[in-house]
């Protein structure tokens, strides 16, 4: 729904996806293999449809062997093979894992932890982004590598450094830490005001004597590890854009990206999106979870919001087995193939995976890959053969976007300080809420937005709110303002508790939503163990089974009513008659206020009776919104296309328009769909419109 200015690297990807169609690989680390391999390689790329790989990611003690050479003459070779194939190519600075002897030689580069630990090079990631070396280092090779190939007719995208995440808490993160809040408070009072020093003698007199939050005594001041928490990600983001400068320095005019990590809890990817010029993202779902494909559906959605609504990349997944869990469940290739499609539904442009070939030594030897270690003579590869060939025939969804009417709130800083130390409970998950919320959506068919309270909320039917610890003036205005225009808000517990510096907003709560949502509390009190019961007022209709299994957990608030409706109060315990769900109309809409963490079936009542009063269609249609699709089934809509993929055990049947040609099979349907377990059907119901070239 939202929107941003075009900036030249976003068009250098609609350029490249408009020429490939959707991109499909992965990375590919020639380098651990010799050279006759290679052209095995980039024939068996051509077999199974590969048109665009990343290379050179973990390259720099193969291109710098020691300080100051350069060593080019294979990387030459790699990608004019590849060129010569018709093989796009992502070229990645290499600075995701330095050579061993830069940490020898300068022992400062290497990252200390939170127990004063200096860590060692021998892994990946042995680095400190406050490190003045390392970044000298950093960019010198990088200046290299973008001179070298800004002009090289193979090199199609870049690509800095490699799932930015590294954290240091040593004495160069100190300096760069203190400089950081020099800039964001100016004086040294404000950041005592900022940090409330005055509890537990905690006060500065020079900025200088701050350190960043190490092991402590006892509980570790939360708003000096929230201000930790932003600068840390700000720090690695000044890396990011300072080699991504020096590519652009180059000359070179192609779109330049790095990999996000979902819901990644070190680093604010909201604050780095329009530092990318596509976003891209490494998702690795748990086979072993049955919630997995709603949950890495709220990512897919995440990534997308993140770049405005613009197509992004799949740039990493498992085509089988990770090899970092505990206990690594594989995939078959049918589940390989429907990850994909449902990436693409959610407006991937590109599905990429890692990697190409699998390792024969190493930490990753037994993570899958596309070609395994077993070869080309395997269900996996003959899998991803079949894959390539089905992207190759989806080349007109490229470009194409997903219309939306349905935001839900998140943002990193909200999440990082609603669960510091010394609250309620530690049992309130921002992320469990979220995803809990989010299944409600998936289930219906309802994709939405994934945005931050202080966004722009104008447009949106329903907003949902799970858990939001920070609320600010402006997010507070955007929806009230949201509400008073016709949009229906669900606000989850212990939301708006307190502002940006992580410090309680003084008077009953949520202090700026009370107006919007009509109630108001004093404390917020955990619950028992177990469930406790709720009561449904008489005037909400909802069904038996629904009322008789309402009941609250982990948390509760001390509510009143301040002119809300009130739908449940609790039925035993402190809080006993109390208000635990209510409803408030504002102007057109209304806003829902959940002072509780409802059940399963309570909570889904109310997020769809939100979703129906506010006239939110579903994927499907009128009905969407207010029943349930088909167990297991996914729907989405992008463009002109109707995504339905089957993830659960049994055949899921549902309507659709007549005459709709489903793009995979190429059969047409008499106006009912059957999808089998673990299938897909693309289905463009309006084929004599035909697609975009």
């Amino acid at each position: 729904m939202s929107s941003s200015s075009p900036r030249q690297g976003h068009h250098a990807f609609s350029a490249l996806t408009a020429d490939r169609g959707i991109l499909f690989g992965g990375d590919y680390n020639p380098e651990q293999w010799p050279r006759e391999v290679w052209r095995e390689d980039v024939a068996l790329m051509q077999r199974a449809g590969v048109n665009f790989v990343t290379v050179g990611v973990f390259s720099w003690a193969l291109i710098e062997p020691r300080p100051g050479a350069r060593e080019f003459a294979w990387l030459d070779e790699v990608l004019e093979l590849l060129h010569g194939a018709g093989i796009a190519v992502d070229l990645a600075t290499p600075t995701a894992s330095p050579p061993p002897w830069l940490g020898v030689h300068h022992p400062e580069v290497l990252p200390v932890d939170a127990d004063g630990v200096r860590l060692v090079a021998g892994s990946r990631n042995q680095f400190s982004p406050a490190s003045r070396v390392y970044r000298e280092r950093a960019l010198a090779i990088t200046r290299d590598l973008a001179a070298r190939y800004a002009g090289h007719p193979a090199v199609r995208m870049w690509h800095v450094g490699n799932e930015f995440g590294q954290v240091d808490f040593g004495d160069e993160a100190a300096r760069e830490f203190r400089d950081w809040l020099r800039a964001r408070y100016r004086t040294v009072d404000r950041l005592n005001e900022a940090w409330a020093t005055s509890f537990w003698s905690q006060r500065y007199d020079d900025f200088d004597e701050v350190l960043p939050p190490r092991r402590m005594p006892y509980v570790v001041n939360p708003t000096q590890s929230l201000d930790f928490r932003r600068y840390t990600s700000d720090q690695l983001l000044a890396c990011h854009r300072e080699l991504r400068d020096a590519i652009r320095a180059s000359g070179a005019t192609q779109p330049v990206t790095t990999n996000f990590m979902g819901l990644f809890p070190l680093v604010d990817y909201r604050s780095w999106a329009d530092s990318v010029d596509v976003v891209a993202d490494d998702q690795y779902p748990d086979p072993a979870d049955p919630r997995s494909h709603a949950d890495v559906a709220l990512v897919q959605d995440l990534m997308r919001s993140l770049g405005h609504g613009r197509p992004w990349m799949l740039m990493e997944q498992a085509v089988s087995a990770a090899s970092w869990r505990a206990h690594n469940l594989p995939k078959s290739p049918a589940q390989a193939r429907l990850d994909s499609l449902q990436a693409v539904a959610r407006g991937a442009d590109a599905i990429c995976y890692f990697q190409w070939r699998q390792s024969k030594a190493g930490s990753e030897r037994f993570h899958s890959a596309m070609l395994p270690i077993a070869g080309p003579d395997t269900e996996v590869f003959q899998g991803v053969v079949r894959q390539g060939a089905e992207l190759a025939s989806l080349r007109p969804v490229a470009g194409s976007t997903v219309e939306t009417e349905v935001a839900v709130l998140f943002d990193w800083p909200s999440w990082w300080a609603g669960e510091e130390s010394s609250r309620p409970t530690e049992r309130l998950s921002t992320l469990e809420q979220l995803r809990r919320w989010y299944r409600e959506l998936w289930r219906r068919g309802v994709t939405p937005d994934i945005l931050a309270p202080g966004d722009d909320l104008s447009g949106y039917r329903a907003i949902l709110m799970p858990h939001s610890y920070l609320v600010e003036p402006g997010a507070a205005e955007s929806l009230r303002s949201a509400v008073a225009a016709g949009a229906h808000l669900v606000v989850g517990p212990f939301s708006g508790v307190a502002d940006a510096d992580a410090h309680l907003l003084p008077g009953r709560s949520p202090v700026l939503l009370r107006d919007l949502v009509g109630v108001s509390g004093e404390e917020w009190c955990p619950l028992p163990d177990g469930t406790t019961r709720l009561d449904l007022s008489r005037d909400w209709a909802v069904g038996d089974d629904v009322s008789a299994s309402s009941s609250a957990s982990i948390l509760g608030e001390k509510l009143r009513s301040d002119g809300a409706e009130v739908r449940a109060t609790f039925a035993e315990g402190l809080l006993a008659g109390r208000p635990a769900i209510t409803r408030n109309p504002v102007g057109a809409g209304a806003a829902w206020y959940l002072g509780t963490v409802a059940s399963d079936a309570l909570l889904s009542t109310v997020i769809g009776t939100a979703l129906g009063d506010a006239g939110v269609r579903g994927t499907m249609g009128p009905a969407g919104a207010a029943s349930a699709l088909p167990i297991g089934l996914e729907a989405v809509r992008r463009g002109r296309l109707l995504f339905l993929l089957n993830h659960g055990d049994a055949p899921a049947s549902v309507d659709v328009a007549a005459g709709a040609v489903d793009l995979l099979s190429g059969e047409r349907s008499a106006g009912t769909v059957v999808v089998a377990p673990g299938d897909a059907v693309i289905l463009n119901e309006s084929p004599s419109e035909g697609l975009p070239a």
